[in-house]
């Protein structure tokens, strides 16, 4: 069997298993990074626009201040603002390239609205929309893919949401995240780890993806997304409980020459009780399917550390799997097709 090393140089030529160990050093960023003045604020409800891997810190904050955060928080994938959005709403615009056209067009919508707005970027079109228009910028550090860019990305919208006061100062749990990435960088960058297990295992097979909503949906989502971007695999994700309401069916005909799956459940000793009780009820109706059960569950103290854990490892899972496949984790060929078709008059 040839060493992760071996793996590596041969499928990794941009060196993405670096910048992986490393992605504690975003959130230092982050933490050190210089934040306008937001104190005139006032504001409702919040959108955090954006696609892909600009997105998902959005829908990563969503799970993490759960319990904190005291006004509604959507995350907006698309060209256009909901229909409620006004002058009381705070939109982030976040886009790495600072030229995504969906949050571009998100912006101006934005802007008409008169809605409250702070743009996250490296640069590009949105960093000169907002100096032309006086909007507050928070510049993002370059030399990133967006997926591979999550931990300043996350952390920069959570220091937004500091200065703003919705939420206690973070930065203590933030340091943790730090410690913890930097552990975790050292076990998973070595022969015979964890994550690496988890990736051969998933050789050969299509991952099922099973979270909770509205509680670690975060993980499945950006699990699912990083499957397929970095692993260059099809994957399916579904949360509980709502899974247990139409997908359950598809288990009662399903075959596994059909469809060869594997399960993968995100978990946590916080879960509510009778939605673990639902993952124990499925569990025995997947596997008479003859499909193996994974389970992915941090021993993490605290609900937030557990979170990030497992978010760090899932994205070590999908950068195994693409070079154990032979793929370049960082190629995205597809996308840039598409967009250059789009860009065409």
């Amino acid at each position: 069997m040839k060493s992760i090393n071996e793996f590596v140089k041969k499928n990794d030529p941009q060196n993405q298993f670096q910048i992986l160990k490393d992605s504690y050093q975003q959130i230092d960023y982050a933490l050190n990074n210089s934040y306008p003045d937001f104190s005139s604020f006032e504001i409702n409800n919040i959108i955090i626009s954006g696609l892909g891997g600009s997105a998902i810190a959005g829908d990563l904050i969503k799970n993490f201040l759960k319990d904190e955060l005291r006004i509604p928080l959507i995350v907006n994938r698309n060209y256009t603002l909901p229909i409620f959005a006004n002058e009381k709403t705070l939109v982030i615009c976040s886009s790495y390239s600072g030229n995504t056209e969906e949050t571009l067009s998100a912006y101006n919508d934005a802007l008409q609205r008169k809605c409250k707005i702070i743009c996250l970027s490296t640069g590009g079109e949105l960093e000169k929309l907002a100096f032309k228009n006086n909007i507050p910028f928070i510049q993002l550090k370059r030399g990133f893919q967006p997926r591979y860019a999550l931990g300043q990305s996350f952390a920069s919208v959570l220091g937004v949401f500091s200065k703003l006061k919705l939420v206690q100062n973070q930065e203590d749990i933030l340091w943790k995240i730090i410690t913890l990435w930097k552990k975790r960088a050292d076990e998973y960058s070595k022969e015979n780890n964890p994550a690496f297990n988890i990736a051969e295992s998933l050789l050969g097979f299509i991952p099922i993806i099973y979270s909770v909503s509205d509680f670690n949906n975060s993980i499945g989502m950006r699990f699912k997304a990083q499957l397929n971007e970095n692993s260059k695999l099809h994957c399916f994700h579904n949360e509980l409980p709502e899974m247990n309401h139409n997908e359950i069916i598809g288990w009662e005909s399903h075959k596994q020459k059909n469809l060869c799956a594997k399960v993968i459940y995100i978990l946590d000793d916080q879960i509510h009780p009778q939605i673990k009780r639902r993952f124990e009820i499925i569990s025995d109706m997947i596997k008479s399917s003859d499909v193996e059960i994974i389970t992915l569950k941090s021993s993490e103290e605290n609900f937030k550390m557990r979170l990030m854990d497992l978010i760090y490892l899932t994205d070590w899972v999908s950068y195994y799997l693409a070079v154990l496949r032979g793929f370049d984790p960082s190629e995205i060929d597809f996308i840039h097709s598409l967009k250059n078709k789009l860009s065409e008059n």
